[in-house]
């Protein structure tokens, strides 16, 4: 059979990235331009920011790709770009150039859900195998979502409030941690121990989330405690906080592993680089006998050859997207 290649472009929100991805599993080549520096100055990412330094530098990552991945543009077969969710600005960089590029070089064009993306960047690993289980945990997203098939989404549980990526960002600034705030707060839990007394968020028979009560009384507890002249033990904090967090999402998995009878499992999102996470459902997975995917720590976080995993389905259906495709900040299902 011949091989398809498909062209991924990935601008959501502070990346700018474009990979070759093969036959929907194989990474030709993947090129990741980060704003992280840039953003970390201001504690946090500034969409104006963000898609000026897209659009001063998607056609730089574009050559940089083809000339290592050695193929010309007449060897694509099509053209992929995250359409949805994201800062809209940085969005829109993507979606025009993609569909300029699918334009001159007469390519279809494959529109992708970004949250869809980080799912099928387990297929990057190895393949998925359904039904599966999905834990989809991200900054903007805490999902619980049952998968019998290719573009199959049963959303059993999402969060009711902030999702856990958006609390820890919170948590790290208010411990006056450095932007990205998920990852020190990983790394300085590491060095603590749980001393903090927080609240248990959702206890319940759902599969629904909650983190903001949470991050409420962790703001308050580190402003009542600098009133009081006191300090505060960041790494305790931190250990205690994640515990806590990841604890609310262990329960809800444990729990839908426990009615489901489900042999497959995936996390997908920028908090599956999480440490702690990964070996603490790694547990659950191992009591309930279930093969556990967890993507390589850099095709966690935002990055183009997941958008391309992802439109190897719609390749292969021929679902392509007109040339009105637009960007959308927000979509409330995925679809």
């Amino acid at each position: 059979m011949k091989d398809n290649y498909i062209l991924a472009i990935e601008t959501s929100c502070d990346e700018t990235s474009i990979a070759i991805i093969k036959n929907g599993s194989t990474v030709e080549t993947c090129t990741v331009l980060t704003q992280m520096d840039t953003h970390a100055e201001y504690g946090g990412v500034v969409p104006e920011i963000a898609s000026r330094m897209h659009t001063e530098n998607i056609t730089i990552i574009l050559e940089e790709t083809l000339k290592k991945s050695k193929l010309k543009m007449d060897q694509i077969d099509a053209i992929a770009v995250t359409y949805s969710p994201g800062l809209l600005g940085s969005l829109i960089v993507g979606v025009e150039f993609a569909k300029t590029l699918a334009l001159v070089y007469k390519k279809p064009l494959i529109g992708v859900n970004h949250t869809i993306g980080h799912i099928y960047a387990n297929s990057l690993k190895e393949p998925l195998n359904f039904p599966l289980l999905a834990l989809v945990v991200s900054g903007g997203h805490t999902d619980l979502i049952l998968m019998k098939k290719d573009y199959d989404f049963q959303i059993l549980g999402s969060t009711l409030d902030d999702a856990i990526g958006e609390c820890y960002d919170k948590v790290a600034r208010v411990l006056d941690l450095k932007y990205p705030g998920g990852p020190n707060i990983d790394k300085l839990a590491k060095f603590g121990k749980v001393s903090y007394q927080l609240p248990t968020p959702v206890n319940d028979d759902t599969y629904n989330f909650s983190f903001s009560g949470l991050k409420s009384s962790i703001i308050n507890l580190v402003h009542n405690e600098h009133q009081r002249g006191k300090e505060i033990n960041k790494e305790d904090l931190a250990c205690s906080f994640q515990e806590v967090a990841i604890d609310e999402l262990k329960r809800k998995v444990e729990l839908a592993l426990k009615n489901l009878e489900i042999k497959n499992m995936i996390i997908a999102g920028g908090v599956a680089a999480n440490s702690y996470l990964r070996d603490e459902i790694q547990k659950i997975a191992d009591k309930y006998k279930v093969h556990l995917s967890i993507p390589e720590i850099k095709y966690c976080t935002d990055n183009a050859a997941m958008i391309g995993a992802a439109a190897y389905p719609l390749f292969l259906k021929k679902e392509f997207a007109d040339f009105d495709l637009n960007a959308q900040s927000s979509s409330t299902i995925i679809q």
